[in-house]
């Protein structure tokens, strides 16, 4: 029998280094980011899948969108099909006086690399290489990969799956693009919330007025868009939108002074909502004001503000349609505004949220090889944040088992200043990963 966890050990000098040559390419798909960087990065997944022993490697050019890669690797005759999912695109660095060192030079610091993308997603490309290697590029099942360059914008490639449902046809796929409930506990993400935003605009004069003179009768587009952006919650901070309902979550619950460190609430404040974190965080509505135009209090002058505009993002259960979602925000927000002014409501993107089933064979080959990875059962936990290709995967092969499970964890700090990823957790879910092919090319119930 393979010496998996020391093949693996062996190798993470190298995933390392794959992993920090990822890092260095700042390949963000937003638009107004060089494109350049994104072709680096495409070119850079391609080579590290080619040299890890996929026998065919090559790219999809996604319509109106970012390059993909797409790699396979038979597996014996008969034997069942495992894709793996990543994505080589990253949020912009930001404000890199936020950072310890620059976003894009990984530097380690006690056990962790830092640097955008280190985490989300990279650390899915390098481990879906490494098990290749692991394997000497002879698995057990046939591997499909499929890395992606726009899941942090949300282009095109999120309804590719629908269109091309034979890239994606598999048994299992595994989504490394998660990660665990804290270092070291071993875990699965089965549910996600699905999202919804739009942008509410409110004008109510031609042009900015003297308060003294007219304010009181001029109506103050800012106050106005503030009151109607406040009804958007009740008094215990619970999102009230009429026909947007979540439920209690039913999974490992999450402690409350873990989230609030993790979150870095201040000490004198108290948490918002009802309900157990984890319902609140899982599988309960949640609506938040992301973005406000309006004037800086720097150089603010005493006038009447014509016109405000707020850009709302609504978190959405799984379960609930995230278009039906959107709609009923659209209908809140159209119908609430203070003293009869009207506002116009632009809907934008919509994600579903998914719960996924537990029970079929690829999951109890997953559980038994997170169990030997990490020495302790797995456990199960929901996702606040969205990932809207899970609802295209499963609509293109509606008879895979989804997994999702990776290098994460809550102290990665995605999409934010000092991203991370703790390098002895990427050495286990590289060999949770080999261990679940394994496990699942082997297994005669499926």
């Amino acid at each position: 029998m393979n010496d998996f966890a020391g093949l693996v050990a062996a190798d993470m000098p190298r995933i390392r280094a794959e992993l920090e040559e990822l890092v260095r390419i700042p390949g963000c798909a937003f638009p107004g980011f060089p494109d350049a960087d994104i072709q680096r990065a495409c070119d850079k997944v391609v080579e590290i899948l080619t040299d890890a022993g996929y026998a065919s490697v090559r790219r999809l050019e996604i319509e109106g969108g970012k390059p993909a890669v797409l790699a396979e690797a038979p597996g014996p005759p008969g034997s069942p099909t495992v894709l793996l999912y990543a994505h080589y695109d990253v949020q912009p660095g930001g404000d890199e006086s936020l950072w310890s060192s620059p976003p894009f030079e990984p530097t380690e610091r006690a056990g962790r690399l830092y640097g955008r993308g280190a985490a989300d997603d990279k650390s899915g490309v390098v481990i879906h290489a490494a098990v290749m290697r692991a394997f000497q590029g002879r698995p057990p099942c046939t591997v499909r990969v499929v890395v992606e360059g726009e899941e942090e914008w949300g282009g095109p490639f999120e309804q590719y799956p629908r269109s091309h449902p034979e890239v994606f046809a598999a048994d299992a796929i595994v989504v490394a693009d998660v990660g665990n409930a804290r270092v070291g506990e071993p875990t699965f993400t089965t549910a996600l919330r699905g999202m919804a935003a739009v942008t509410v605009h409110c004008r109510t004069l031609q042009g900015a007025v003297h308060s003294g003179m007219f304010g009181g009768p001029a109506p103050d587009a800012l106050m106005a868009l503030i009151g109607l952006l406040a009804t958007l919650r009740d008094a215990d901070g619970e999102t009230a939108i009429d026909g947007i309902t979540g439920f209690e979550w039913d999974g490992a619950q999450f402690d409350e002074q873990d989230f609030r460190e993790l979150a870095g609430v201040e000490p004198d404040q108290p948490l918002v909502g009802q309900g157990t974190v984890a319902s609140r965080l899982f599988s309960k509505p949640v609506v938040n004001v992301t973005g406000l135009d309006a004037p800086p209090t720097q150089g603010a002058i005493n006038a009447v503000i014509p016109q405000a505009t707020a850009r709302v993002s609504l978190r959405v259960p799984p379960g609930q349609d995230a278009v039906a979602a959107r709609d009923a925000l659209v209908q809140h927000l159209q119908t609430r505004a203070p003293w009869g002014i009207s506002v116009s409501v632009t809907p934008e993107a919509v994600g579903q949220g998914v719960r996924v089933d537990t029970d079929g064979p690829a999951y109890a080959a997953a559980r038994a090889a997170m169990h030997e990875a990490y020495g302790k059962p797995a456990q199960e936990i929901g996702a606040g944040g969205s990932i809207p290709l899970i609802d295209s995967l499963r609509a293109a092969v509606p008879g895979a088992e989804i997994l999702l499970f990776g290098a994460q964890d809550p102290m990665a700090r995605i999409h934010a200043p000092n991203e991370s990823v703790d390098l002895a957790e990427l050495e286990k879910a590289v060999l949770a990963q080999t261990l679940f092919l394994q496990n699942f090319g082997l297994s005669k119930d499926r």
